[in-house]
């Protein structure tokens, strides 16, 4: 197994983009509450459905990320996602003053996890379904 330092690099940045995706999933699951408001707020149809299916898949995502199995699918998942929470939470242009300022910052801080998601989606490669090869974090690896 060979393992240089951009490797290391490569899975940090994947343990940390799954972690950040991780910890709101099982909040979204196990504290709906102030979710559920913020979607209401909004005017979100069906927000307690929508909650529990954002909440299962991004957990599911962030798993795939930090299993190293799935990563671009998980990757294109969670782009889509940010999107569409851009779109639909982060409006800043609805917004004056200090909540506008608050939201505009939401939304560039997304836009900078997107682009750290199509990073790794460009730099991984499909892995063979090995238990060793979870904890590789580039391409150069040997059965």
């Amino acid at each position: 197994m060979t393992v240089n330092s951009s490797g290391i690099y490569l899975l940090l940045g994947r343990y940390l983009l799954g972690l950040y995706f991780l910890a709101p999933g099982v909040a979204k699951i196990l504290a709906p509450d102030l979710q559920l408001a913020l979607m209401h707020h909004h005017s979100i149809p069906y927000a307690g459905v929508l909650l529990y299916i954002a909440g299962i898949a991004q957990i599911a995502g962030a798993i795939a990320l930090m299993s190293n199995r799935f990563v671009r699918i998980s990757c294109l998942g969670f782009v889509i996602y940010i999107l569409i929470i851009n779109y639909g939470l982060h409006d800043f242009w609805n917004y004056s003053g200090g909540s506008a300022v608050r939201e505009l910052q939401s939304f560039i801080k997304n836009l900078g996890i997107m682009a750290g998601i199509l990073v790794l989606a460009s730099v991984s490669v499909k892995r063979p379904l090995k238990l060793k090869t979870i904890f590789i974090a580039d391409k150069n690896y040997s059965d």
